[in-house]
């Protein structure tokens, strides 16, 4: 991953009994095509993009480069036929580990103290469960983050809403549990990272918080 090379230690199998307890997280979360849900309001109205390619004015979506994945390393970022709009797309090609990289602020030195925000709205696709870290920036590397499930969604494109309510987030015992509060972590944002192990098309076209625009570079 940009900016740091330690990060990229194996990330050791799940058990059924933990994949049993990040499913019943997304319990709460009921997937409709085009519709945020578990949240009052609809998602904000869409954001003015930055002159450079972004996702919401998020402009770095990266593949790290652990497990193989199309593309391989580098941007994920392509242009949306005839929309004048990107969205981030990546392949997860083998049963492994997988890391993609989004950087809240633009840049990895940056950190977004996101402890005043209800949650996210993210659009996306996959055809597989894939599960998104909040990574912070005193303790970036390391599998041993808070996190929560993201679900499949057959390939459709759903717009789904998730809280930063911390019953909403977890960890995983065979990655080791978090030095740190959630509480902490949401306060020094530095990242989202989408982790999955089996093969997945996951397609990100938007990803809009409560409280938080991110800056253009």
């Amino acid at each position: 991953m940009p900016g740091d090379e330690s990060e990229h230690a194996p990330m050791k199998k799940l058990t059924s009994a933990v994949g049993i307890a990040l499913a019943s997280l997304a319990a709460g979360f009921v997937v409709a095509p085009g519709v945020a849900n578990a949240h009052p309001h609809h998602p904000p109205r869409p954001l003015r993009e930055c002159a450079t390619p972004s996702v919401d004015r998020l402009q770095q979506w990266i593949a790290s480069g652990e497990g193989a994945t199309e593309p391989a390393t580098g941007s994920l970022l392509v242009p949306v036929r005839g929309k004048h709009r990107y969205a981030a797309k990546v392949n997860f090609l083998n049963p492994e580990w997988h890391v993609v990289v989004v950087w809240l602020a633009n840049q990895f030195e940056a950190q977004v103290d996101l402890s005043r925000s209800a949650g996210f709205w993210l659009t996306y696709s996959a055809t597989e469960d894939v599960y998104l870290q909040l990574r912070p920036a005193s303790h970036w590397s390391g599998g041993d983050k808070w996190l929560t499930l993201v679900p499949a969604t057959g390939g459709r494109t759903v717009t789904r809403f998730f809280s930063f309510r911390p019953d909403r987030w977890t960890t995983l015992p065979e990655l080791g549990a978090p030095a740190y509060s959630f509480a902490s972590a949401l306060a020094e944002a530095r990242g989202f990272v989408f982790v999955g192990k089996t093969e997945n098309r996951l397609v990100f076209r938007g990803l809009r918080f409560d409280g938080y625009v991110p800056p253009c570079l």
